[in-house]
């Protein structure tokens, strides 16, 4: 089958159309030529078509360019062989990348908790909790409830300024 005759789509239809309008811009065509065109233009099938549409007019780069010829001489190459090539080839890059995702995620998931800067931090109540306990007891027994107020804040201030520390030692890790 002769490269002409191969059916064309609508990419080619917009370079054809595109080039008349350059050769109109340039003079080389009149209104109603250009319009007669652009009509064949739209109802061409086949590159002949586009081909015999532009034959009188000097070639600028924007028109329908058929395909070449295949070469007669060299070996014959299938194109679904090279397509089915191509893709293993891809398939392949692409298993090969994803596998070396998966092992650096691994070895991330496996060294995240053990990063040699971070030390191992205590998320418990400090030791602050027994002596306020003891405190407390202590206050309750002899000195009534003033004293336990005054013990009670305390313990809430201690327990605000414990969270305040605990998050800037995270910020500070990231």
């Amino acid at each position: 089958m002769d490269a002409h005759d191969l059916r064309i789509g609508d990419a080619e239809r917009e370079r054809t159309m595109e080039s008349l309008r350059e050769h109109f811009a340039q003079g080389r065509l009149t209104h109603e030529e250009l319009d007669e065109r652009l009509d064949r233009t739209l109802a061409a099938r086949t590159a002949r078509d586009l081909t015999e549409i532009t034959a009188d007019l000097p070639s600028d780069g924007y028109g329908y360019a058929p395909p070449p010829a295949p070469v007669k001489d060299g070996p014959v190459w299938d194109d679904r062989h090279a397509y089915k090539e191509m893709m293993r080839a891809h398939r392949h890059q692409l298993r090969a990348a994803h596998r070396q995702m998966h092992e650096a995620h691994r070895e991330w998931q496996k060294n995240r908790h053990h990063h040699p800067e971070r030390r191992r931090h205590h998320h418990g109540p400090g030791p602050i909790v027994p002596f306020l306990i003891v405190i407390s007891i202590i206050a309750m027994i002899a000195g009534g409830f003033g004293a336990l107020k005054f013990v009670l804040f305390f313990a809430i201030g201690a327990m605000i300024f414990s969270s305040i520390r605990r998050a800037a030692i995270r910020r500070s890790l990231r």
